[in-house]
């Protein structure tokens, strides 16, 4: 599987959705106080922090370094009705479908410059609005296929199969609840796989809130919004965009002093990078030396052969082991040498499952 997947943001008009984009991929999109009536989608790549390969640069100062990344894409902000085309409807429905994860920006500041477009904070409601959207537009989408199987002068056995599919999608929508809450077999997901319904795929919640909101450690309407999320098991990060924008335009120096000032240890567009890495089930080995140090990106559970193959297919064909060491034990020796010196390192198979923030050297044979 490839591990270039993409996060879209997703959200009400003027809830911050281009800011956000911005910090993440460096882009310098134009955020607008009006409904800008953008429609198009735009994608960029976001680095992803990880003190781990600071900590690596330090120890041997190499001539190019390289973050894990991520993709990014932001999409037009949608409006109620939008799964019956109002606003930029169905174009915004269909520019996610190819999306891994739904990242939902929430507005929960206040501003009075930015009108809210349904005139007050509510963040339950705006998370509520967005979810009727997608709900509607898979089952709009499942219910053209069903007529179409239908209307077939001949049914096959694969479209007997994908009907009966079809019908238990429509009956879970039909009671609001998402495609990814059926217990489907392997059998029938492999059936669905070309629809990409957006209710299958994962989401999280990032909640703009503002500095008054930061500083007291909470926004209105949390606690319902909170409750909601633990009942559908979704990931809940509360960012305040505006700070945010202010300690990116900071000289380095700066950055640390206003941030210590604030009470945190690192940007929340940090946190927000690293959590949508996680909720993708992505993790990080890293390689070393004075030439690159560099984090590879696999999805969870891949064997050391196959991590192999990311950095080259001849090392995956060739494989004959892994010396890995990991990361802490690393810290804790101090050095490389001092880590080998304490048995530190070890030979791993091609079967060994690799672990987030294991430092790898290949052997191989080609």
């Amino acid at each position: 599987m490839s591990t270039n997947l993409t996060s879209g943001i997703i959200g009400l008009p003027m809830v911050g959705k281009t800011t956000l984009f911005n910090l993440l991929t460096n882009s310098n999109q134009e955020t607008s106080n009006f409904l800008s009536g953008k429609t198009e989608t735009i994608t960029a790549s976001a680095r992803v922090p990880d003190k781990r390969i600071d900590y690596l640069v330090e120890m041997y100062k190499p001539r190019k370094t390289t973050y894990a990344q991520i993709q990014f894409s932001e999409v037009p902000g949608l409006v109620r009705g939008a799964s019956e085309g109002k606003g930029v409807g169905n174009q915004f429905l269909n520019a996610i479908r190819n999306a891994d994860l739904l990242v939902h920006v929430v507005r929960a500041f206040n501003n009075g410059d930015v009108p809210h477009v349904e005139e007050e904070i509510n963040p339950l409601r705006d998370i509520e609005t967005i979810a009727v959207e997608i709900l509607l537009a898979d089952m709009d989408l499942v219910e053209k296929r069903i007529a179409r199987i239908q209307s077939g002068k001949k049914i096959t056995k694969e479209n007997a199969f994908e009907l009966e599919v079809l019908k238990k999608c429509l009956a879970a929508l039909e009671e609001e609840s998402p495609i990814s809450q059926l217990n489907l077999s392997e059998e029938e997901k492999l059936t669905l796989r070309n629809y990409a319904f957006l209710t299958e795929k994962p989401m999280m919640l990032v909640i703009n809130i503002d500095e008054d909101q930061f500083r007291a450690g909470s926004y209105p309407g949390q606690a319902e919004v909170e409750k909601y999320a633990a009942q559908k098991g979704i990931a809940v990060l509360p960012v305040c965009g505006r700070m945010e924008m202010e300690i990116n335009q900071l000289p380095e120096e700066d950055k640390q002093l206003f941030m210590e000032d604030l009470g945190i240890s690192e940007p929340g567009i940090d946190r927000l990078a690293r959590a949508v890495y996680d909720y993708l089930g992505l993790i990080s080995f890293l390689t070393a030396g004075e030439d690159e140090v560099r984090a590879w990106t696999i999805k969870r559970q891949t064997d050391a052969k196959k991590a192999a193959g990311k950095i080259h297919s001849d090392i995956e064909r060739g494989f004959i082991r892994a010396e890995v060491v990991a990361f802490d034990d690393l810290t804790s020796a101090g050095s490389m040498a001092k880590a080998r010196e304490k048995g530190m390192f070890r030979l791993e198979g091609k079967d060994y499952l690799v672990q987030d923030g294991d430092i790898i050297n290949f052997r191989f044979n080609v």
